[in-house]
């Protein structure tokens, strides 16, 4: 790598501080559009409206930053946002012409995703639609994917492997008696780069493997934990639910009909590097181009798969930046209160929740951050644990 390429490279990474500002501002937004999304999840809203709610958001919040930048930046929607429902493993954004509507006690769970210069913030949320506490197995569910979630942010860290986070994760869901959903990848994520080339497999199998790598300070990801009270196996039931696609930007294949070409490009103009809904484009148009587009690769869809009818699937979802001083998770969002039917034995589990995810800082507070450190080392909260701790992780 030349000293230019090198160059480019940290003013692009979380070493430059105006990279760490735009991740941040990107999270702040996906975060309370989140909450505007939740607020409109009630019985009897129809999806497609709540789904248009929340990417309006995003384009609104971020359409007033950097106006007066002296190059354009590119800001907005980073992944359209999703309601999918009980059974429902994810990509549920439907056309406008959709009259699905949410029912009460339904298990709602919200995707979406915002950047900021290419610099994207992603958040995934599970929230059923009743009063007072979850429980029973839609408790257990949402309870194993937030565990597997606090326990990933602890080892998604340098000098741990993805492969480390596979196992954990599904340790974690089986404690609850679930099981992590195949399929699930997540990524990490550089400016303009939604799906980097390190990869956390939700489940390895001689069919889905990826290349072990190690985790790396200055590194930036999307953790997506998806669990489900079935087998974890969904299936894909019918295409044309499908409505979510990215553009391969390696694909440069001649494309035969004239609507095909017309969609592609307005693809380029409009959405060269994010994921986007097919309710962005001149609907029977788009009808009409968006096969062959898929046919040739031109675009990557993003399908619905579904688990068994009778199932619960939840999902956490957060982006965190490996920070020198340890891991900032940027999004999130409180859970309702949960009473599931089995709590965490495992004393693997429990060290692992145990970790802090902050380190100390070093120099002439060595030992009080040492006492500090010990008073909370056996604490399941993400709470900061003293240099000597982390450096034996």
């Amino acid at each position: 790598m030349s000293s230019d390429d090198e160059r480019d490279e940290k003013e692009l990474s979380l070493s430059s501080p105006e990279v760490v500002t735009k991740y941040k501002g990107a999270a702040e937004i996906v975060n309370k559009a989140l909450q505007v999304v939740l607020a409109e999840c009630k019985p009897k809203a129809k999806i497609v409206d709540i789904c248009e709610k929340g990417d309006s958001f995003i384009k609104e919040q971020t359409g007033s930053m950097y106006k007066n930048a002296k190059k354009k930046i590119e800001r907005g929607v980073a992944f359209p946002t999703c309601i999918s429902v009980n059974n429902t493993v994810g990509h549920f954004s439907p056309l406008a012409s959709d009259e699905t509507v949410l029912e009460d006690g339904d298990m709602v769970k919200i995707d979406m995703g915002c950047h900021i210069d290419g610099f994207i913030a992603l958040v995934g949320h599970t929230h059923v639609l009743q009063d007072g506490p979850v429980s029973g197995r839609k408790a257990d569910v949402i309870t194993a994917a937030n565990t597997a979630a606090e326990v990933a942010l602890r080892l998604v860290r340098p000098g741990k492997k993805n492969t480390d986070v596979t196992e954990a994760i599904q340790k974690v869901a089986a404690a609850y008696d679930c099981k992590i959903v195949e399929g699930v990848l997540s990524h990490q994520m550089k400016q303009h780069v939604i799906d980097g080339n390190k990869v956390v497999l939700s489940v390895a199998s001689p069919e889905a493997t990826v290349e072990e790598v190690e985790f790396e300070e200055n590194e930036v990801y999307a953790i997506d934990i998806v669990a489900s009270t079935g087998d974890g196996k969904p299936k894909l039931i019918d295409e044309k639910q499908t409505t979510i696609y990215k553009k391969d930007e390696t694909v440069n294949y001649q494309l035969k009909m004239k609507a095909s070409r017309f969609i592609i490009s307005e693809i380029k103009q409009n959405f060269p590097h994010m994921p986007f809904t097919a309710r962005s484009l001149e609907e029977k148009r788009a009808r009409l181009g968006l096969v062959e587009c898929v046919n040739h690769g031109h675009l990557q869809p993003y399908p619905v798969l579904y688990e068994k009818s009778g199932d619960f699937v939840a999902q956490i979802k957060f982006t965190v930046l490996l920070m020198p001083n340890g891991s900032d998770r940027i999004t999130s969002h409180t859970l309702q209160e949960l009473q599931p039917t089995k709590t965490i034995e495992d004393p693997e589990i429990k060290g692992w929740l145990a970790l802090g995810i902050k380190k100390k800082k070093g120099g002439g507070k060595k030992k009080k951050a040492k006492k500090a450190g010990e008073k909370g080392e056996a604490s399941t909260e993400a709470e900061p644990m003293d240099a000597t701790s982390n450096a034996q992780e």
